[in-house]
């Protein structure tokens, strides 16, 4: 008995092949159940990545709308403006904006609200459910403007920004008594040609030269920013020399990145017309040597960057080989100004403003000036010269083509909502 069970057990013979089907047969059991897993798994995955892709893709055209509002989109009469198609992640954006000016803007201050959507597309719209899929991001973002009011710099013959000490207030009122003021009909004798303080109680409105000013007064950079947009700065003047005889059809847009001459070396008395914005960067001088020639600001302004000061080394110089300034128009530097036509300046119908931002203005007049002028002034009178500074009838309006009437100082922005929706 003995000798037969030993017999069995020692004989393993079909062993593997046991373990082999049960193996088998639990592997049959599970596979299907795996492989149906690992089915949905990869499905689900190629759906989330798509998802993903979607959502980053919407997401940078509601990023590409706000930089695009930061930088002045343009909107049509409706307030409705449309980026796109994009291309984000192969994936087609479309991007809609909506604005709407709130109740709360004021003149110096707009607060504008923006409904943003975006939607990001996988697919031709063919009906693939694996592939044809969308994405919209909805964001309503909220953006403040804060502007400052430049008209205010118009308002006098003269205005100054500085509070004067009572030394340089004698000053002023030499240089003031070398010239004749003729103002508004409305200008009292008294306020005609008076030096008042901005915040005087009964002030010579449009009359005369006003220090201290109380107003807005705009920097340097600030202008340089609104003219600069006016201008190819890629394609700038290439020379230090413009000479009137080649520009018989005006001259501008034009940038010039360094110092520049304005000369007539064609026949006296022809006409330099701006057509557009001219910027200099560096020194200018306008009408110092050559041929006689009228100065045509054409309702544009000449702006000179170059903050050099002092005699003879003005930022921007107009000599008396310009026989006439006809306006409207604008005569801008950051630093000091000579103004030595020899002949009038604007009209009571097209007055000039000349302003120097942080300087001084050094008048030596040999005809009538008619308009503003805004800055440290004063002024060398030619013997025999009785110049008369005109304040126009009826004020520089609302024609401020040539000098902004408001000017950004602040923006800010708000996301108020973000809603993300997908289909």
């Amino acid at each position: 008995m003995k000798s037969v069970l030993k017999k069995l057990i020692g004989d393993e013979k079909g062993a593997a092949l046991v373990m082999a089907l049960i193996l088998l047969l639990v592997g049959g059991l599970i596979s299907a159940a795996l492989l149906g897993h690992m089915g949905t798994g990869l499905l689900t995955g190629e759906v989330y990545d798509t998802r993903a892709a979607e959502l980053y893709a919407a997401d940078a055209g509601v990023e590409d709308a706000i930089w695009w509002i930061s930088h002045n989109l343009t909107f049509d009469q409706d307030g409705y403006a449309h980026l796109g198609p994009l291309i984000v992640n192969d994936r087609s954006v479309e991007v809609e904006i909506y604005r709407e000016e709130m109740p709360e803007s004021t003149a110096c201050r707009k607060v504008y609200r923006h409904q943003i959507l975006s939607a990001a597309v996988t697919g031709d719209g063919g009906g693939t459910a694996a592939i044809d899929s969308s994405t919209t991001i909805e964001a309503c973002l909220t953006a403040t403007v804060e502007f400052a009011d430049l008209s205010g710099l118009m308002d006098n013959i003269i205005t100054i920004n500085e509070d004067l000490t009572q030394h340089e207030l004698d000053k002023l009122m030499l240089e003031v008594g070398k010239v004749n003021f003729a103002c508004r009909e409305e200008c009292s004798g008294q306020c005609c040609g008076a030096v008042y303080d901005y915040d005087d109680e009964d002030p010579c409105y449009g009359c005369g030269v006003v220090y201290n000013y109380g107003g807005w007064w705009p920097s340097s950079s600030m202008l340089a920013a609104h003219y600069l947009a006016d201008v190819d700065t890629e394609d700038g003047y290439p020379e230090d020399t413009l000479y009137v005889q080649d520009y018989s059809d005006g001259v501008g847009p034009l940038y010039r990145d360094g110092k520049l001459d304005v000369i007539n070396m064609g026949e006296a008395g022809l006409t330099l017309k701006l057509n557009d914005t001219v910027y200099i960067t560096g020194n200018t001088t306008i009408g110092s040597t050559g041929h006689n020639f009228i100065l045509d600001l054409n309702g544009q302004a000449i702006f000179v960057e170059s903050p050099s000061q002092g005699e003879g080394k003005e930022a921007l110089k107009i000599g008396g080989r310009v026989t006439t300034i006809l306006g409207p128009g604008a005569i801008i530097a950051v630093g000091d100004i000579y103004f030595a036509p020899d002949g009038d300046a604007g009209s009571n119908e097209e007055p000039v403003f000349i302003f120097s931002v942080s300087g001084t203005t050094r008048l030596q007049p040999s005809g009538g000036f008619y308009g503003a002028i805004a800055g440290n002034f004063y002024v060398q009178v030619l013997k025999g010269e009785e110049p008369t500074l005109t304040y126009p009838p009826g004020g520089f309006g609302d024609a401020f083509d040539f000098f902004p009437s408001m000017l950004e100082v602040d923006r800010t922005y708000s996301v108020v909502s973000w809603e993300i929706s997908q289909q």
